[in-house]
């Protein structure tokens, strides 16, 4: 497969610009698009067809759910069997914008598209060339992120070529993402809000929309082999670069010699040795190969620089990485969340 790549000028993008995006999703073919979170890979939500594509594509497991994108309100009662008055109140609030909500799905949404559930997970992304994309289809979309599966998340164009060029059918491409994490998933099938995946809303904002939520427990910790994943990035192993990762948790100058420490140790057995870090950790370590995720304790510029260190770091060909934690709250949860996932939990406590 030829894979078409077009350049989209978010300022002046229109649904005419993307006509013949459109019309791919349209036959069931598949499109990656950029959008504030990460890179999606689209495809016909309503066509289950489209949706073993979008699997096959990524190398995906059927059973880890996608998400449908819309552009429009009017759009998600056709896809969802009730829409509860939470899901009014936070799409009020969050919509358009990085927020998933989980509901019970009509029975126009396939359970191809669903990973075999009954609910269905949908968010309306606030990117113009996103927005654009869906209504020059006419469908809904159905998209996880753009990348081949369990490789970190693309946050540009160049990430999705990498991973995805001669797999589909194109790749727009417009310009970095905005946050550089995925969107927050919060299930609204229980008693109370529960959140699935952190991202950036967080669950401080959640709890002062709504009074209370829950918290599931693969959010920090492995989930159990027979866990059914109610959303994506539940159960599967992601996020991971090819070298073995490590988080170096605790005090900054303790963290900093451990972190030193492991480095010579690597060298001496002639392994490179690959660190994640804030700029003031950086200062502290002397490492052949250090990528910066911003200022310490500045979760935002981890979110935005996460994805492409992780991508840095197999292409400089490191054989090992530390990385250093943030603190677990606000937009940092979601920031430890995908460094948990891609250490698949190797944490080192000093």
């Amino acid at each position: 497969m030829v894979t078409k790549i077009i350049h989209a000028d978010r300022e002046t993008i229109t649904p005419d610009d993307l006509a013949e995006a459109g019309e791919i999703i349209r036959g069931g073919g598949l499109v990656a698009f950029p959008t504030e979170t990460v890179y999606g890979l689209g495809g016909n939500a309503l066509d289950p067809d489209a949706s073993a594509r979008i699997y096959a594509a990524k190398g995906r497991p059927s059973d880890n759910p996608l998400i449908v994108h819309i552009a429009d309100m009017s759009e998600l009662a056709p896809l969802a069997n009730e829409i509860p008055p939470m899901a009014k109140s936070l799409a009020g609030r969050w919509w358009p914008g990085p927020m998933t909500l989980i509901m019970k799905k009509s029975p126009a949404v396939p359970r191809a598209t669903t990973g075999g559930l009954e609910t269905v997970a949908v968010r309306m992304p606030s990117h113009p060339v996103a927005a654009a994309l869906i209504r020059a289809a006419g469908v809904p979309i159905a998209a996880p992120s753009a990348n081949l599966s369990g490789r970190p998340s693309p946050t540009s164009a160049s990430h999705v070529i990498e991973d995805l060029d001669g797999r589909v059918d194109m790749i727009i491409d417009g310009g970095n993402s905005d946050i550089g994490l995925e969107s927050t998933i919060i299930d609204l099938t229980g008693e109370e809000p529960e959140l699935l995946r952190p991202g950036f809303v967080t669950i401080e904002e959640i709890r002062a929309l709504t009074g209370s939520a829950g918290v599931d427990p693969a959010v920090f910790a492995p989930p159990s082999e027979d866990l059914r994943p109610k959303a994506p990035g539940m159960k599967y192993r992601h996020y991971a670069p090819k070298a073995p990762l490590t988080i170096v948790e605790g005090e900054a100058e303790a963290v900093a010699a451990r972190i030193g420490g492991l480095c010579r140790e690597a060298a001496a057995s002639g392994k490179r040795c690959g660190v994640i870090c804030s700029r003031q950790m950086a200062g502290r370590i002397d490492a052949p190969l250090i990528r910066i995720l911003g200022e310490e304790g500045s979760a935002d510029d981890a979110a935005r620089s996460l994805f492409a260190a992780l991508r840095e770091m197999d292409e400089k060909e490191a054989d090992l990485i530390y990385a250093e934690s943030l603190p677990d709250e606000g937009l940092g949860m979601a920031v430890m969340n995908r460094l948990r996932k891609a250490a698949g939990y190797n944490i080192i406590r000093v």
